[in-house]
Formats: C-alpha cells, structure tokens, sequence
C-alpha cells in the first residue's frame, strides 16, 4: 500500500483492476484505493505476471503492506509494496517501542470515527502494526456494537496533537473528540425478507464527507427565485444549431455556472475555505458539479472555469458527464474544487437544502424551471418561466449579508440573457 499523502496511515481498496495471471507493465494501474484524502490508482511497481491478490476490495490496508505479489520477468516473486527485512529479534524489540509510541498515534480516520461514536481510544485493541489502531478495527467495533464510552487523558493529549496535523493538511477546522456528543449506533440485524446491501468504497467515501460537513461547519441556508423567461426562449432558438455545429446538447446548466462564475470575481468571499485560525480565499475559481449514477455521486472539477466560455463550460461538462458514466473519471478531475453548483432540477426538485462540499464554503443548487403565473411590475400577471436557486453557505466563513449580494448578483445575470448580450463562445 503506498503512501498517497502525508498523515495517511492507510488505503481501502475500492477494486481491483487486476486478476491472478494478468502481464502487467510497470506503472499500469492495478488497484483503486480510497484514504481519508484522495482515490487513486495505484500503479504497478514491476512488470511481470500477477500471482496473488492478497488484499480483498473494500479491505483496509496500512501504508506499506502487501497488497498483491507479482512474479516478475525472470521467474522472482515481488510483492507491491517491498519490506526491508529484519531480524526477529529486532523485530520483538522494534514492537516493543512502537507499543508506546504508534499505538498512541491515531490517523485522521481513526480520530473520525472515534468522535463520531465516542468510543475511548484507549480502550481499543489495535490489529495494526506495533499495535496500532486502523480505522478496521474502529468500524469492527461500531458493528459489533460493544462501543469502550468516554475518552482518556492519553487519547485527549494525542487528539489535540493530531488535530493540529489535520488542521494544518487539509485546510479544515479540528473538531475536538472529546466534545463531540453523539449517540451508538444501535445494533441492527435484518429481518427475514429485508435486503442487505454491502456499502461500497465509493458510498462510505460519501458518507463520510457528508458527515464531516455537518458536523465541522455551521451550515446556514438562502434561496432567491429567478425569471428565466429570457433564458428559455433563448436557448430554445439556438439548441439545434448548437448541437449541429457542436456535436452536444446545450442544456442549462452552462448558462447558470457562467452567471454563478461571473458572481464569484464580484463576490471572492463565497470562493473560500475555513482553515481554522484563518480564510482562505482562492485564486482559481474551480466550479464542482455533482454527476450521479445508479449507485454513487461523483463530483468532477471545471478547472479555471472563469476562463472558459459557455460553449467552453458545456463542453466540458459533456466530457466529464462522459467520464464518470464510463468510469473513466480520474482522481484529477475530482480535485480542486472551490465552489459546487448541483443541478437538483434535472430530476424534478424545485426546493432542496444541499450539504457543502467540504472544505468548500457553500453550495448552490439550482432547482427544476417550471410555468409560474408572476405579477409583473404593472400588476399584469403572466406565465413565466421561474426557477429557484438555493444556497447552503458555511457561516463560519460567510454572512448573510455577502451572500445575498451574491445571489441577487446571479438573479440579474441569468435575468438578462438574451441574444443580443449574451455571447456563447
């Protein structure tokens, strides 16, 4: 198991992209794995033929061991992640120290999971090398619902230190174990006639930044509604030459993302993440879209978008849409966001409270268009075309105030469009 970031003890593997006999070259990816940071492949240290999948998918494995063996040209068997040997008796004398010292050291996962269930840390039997507790051993707790309550002094003193660590690495804020007040899962079973469905890498990935969101950042909710009249007809005249002279549809979603883009270079507060004892507010304006599929949500990164045109933004949400319907999408095309903007209409809704995307410091989500009869400003009433923007803010980094500018913002760019002041490319 590599070391894919810094702090990172350990690696799920999601799935394996290998089996037993398949000729890998060096560097081909053989593995997807999910920490606590990124997913990633993980490529082949050797070229040669695969021997062994030691590591089962969903299975946790600490940073440095053996995933798969692999036999390499010239008949040797290689494992992936090589071990320098050592004496047993050094060996005894090396988990002897390590008892005090790695036992009491907890990963970011680890420290999670143990707020998040108030288990006492120092409680736990760690199955890990030199005692060392994994975030396995955390969940095999949890499920087995036998949960050690309270939180020692040692644990105390070694969440504090490892707070600072996570706090200083993926610019978020600590949230103390001990003052985290949650209640045991109960233990339960499946009764005849139920279905038990395994959680996925990718769901437990999920769930866990959703969780983590809602517990570390204060979430605070907004919604404007827009009249998209203009939008509609416009769009509507240009779809069948767009998509003739393109090759793509032209749907909605481009046009919101450029007016949300737009806003952003007035307003660079909501383009900011909390970093604990500061803000931090970005250069780049990345913009996250949420793409689902029967079993999982993924959300991929126009980069630079405030470069891009709304030909340009279409375009690449086609290819990134493409990406993740093929799974193709890479660990690349995951990261840097700096904003989300979820298209919730695309299924119907036309009111929703959509969690940040953490570390993030709000989430627009941009409901379904539908005919509204509207008062208009000489009290005529017409049927328009009205949609509603919902925004979920973190109002530890953001105030009601900037936010509503924001939205009236892109209320009055999207309000705007038309053929003569909107250009595509």
């Amino acid at each position: 198991m590599p070391q894919l970031g810094e702090s990172v003890t350990e690696g799920t593997i999601s799935k394996w992209l290998v089996k037993p006999g398949d000729k890998v070259n060096k560097y081909d990816p053989i593995a997807e794995v999910m920490t606590d940071k990124v997913n990633a492949e993980v490529p082949s240290s050797y070229t040669g033929v695969i021997k062994e999948l030691i590591a089962n998918e969903d299975e946790t494995i600490e940073v440095g061991g053996v995933i798969c063996t692999i036999e390499v040209e010239g008949g040797a068997s290689q494992p992936t992640a090589v071990k320098k040997e050592t004496p047993a008796s050094e060996t005894v004398q090396q988990e002897e120290v390590r008892d005090d010292g790695e036992k009491k050291r907890y990963s970011p996962a680890v420290l999670r999971l143990a707020g998040e269930h108030n288990i006492d840390l120092a409680a736990v039997k760690g199955t890990g090398r030199g005692g060392r507790i994994t975030r396995k051993d955390i969940q095999a707790i949890i499920e087995s619902g036998n949960i050690p309550k309270g939180v020692s002094e040692d644990t105390k003193i070694e969440t504090t230190e490892q707070q600072q660590v996570v706090k200083e690495e993926t610019v978020s804020a600590p949230t103390a174990v001990n003052t985290v007040q949650t209640t045991a899962q109960p233990n339960i079973s499946a009764a005849p006639g139920d279905i038990e469905i395994p959680v996925s890498g990718v769901r437990k990935a999920i769930a866990a930044n959703m969780v983590k969101s809602k517990h570390e950042a204060p979430h605070a909710w907004t919604m404007v509604e827009v009249d998209v009249t203009n939008l509609v007809n416009y769009r509507n005249s240009i779809k069948g030459e767009f998509k003739q002279k393109e090759g793509l549809n032209i749907t909605f979603l481009p046009f919101f993302i450029k007016a949300v883009v737009e806003a952003l270079k007035e307003f660079p507060q909501l383009n900011s993440m909390w970093a604990g004892d500061k803000i931090i507010q970005k250069k780049d304006i990345n913009i996250s879209i949420a793409v689902a599929t029967d079993d999982a949500l993924y959300v991929p990164v126009i980069k630079h978008a405030d470069e891009k045109s709304i030909k340009g933004i279409a375009r690449e949400i086609n290819d990134l849409a493409g990406k993740v319907r093929n799974k193709a999408i890479s660990n690349n095309d995951m990261q840097g966001g700096t904003f989300t903007v979820n298209n919730t209409g695309s299924f119907g809704s036309i009111l929703s409270t959509p969690i940040i995307n953490y570390p993030q410091a709000a989430i627009l989500s941009v409901e379904s268009i539908v005919k509204r009869p509207v008062v208009m400003d000489n009290d005529a009433i017409a049927i328009r075309h009205m949609v509603n923007l919902c925004l979920s803010l973190d109002h530890r980094v953001l105030d009601g105030l900037v936010c509503g500018r924001f939205l009236a913002t892109v209320k009055e760019k999207l309000e705007t469009i038309s053929k003569d002041n909107t250009q595509l490319y």
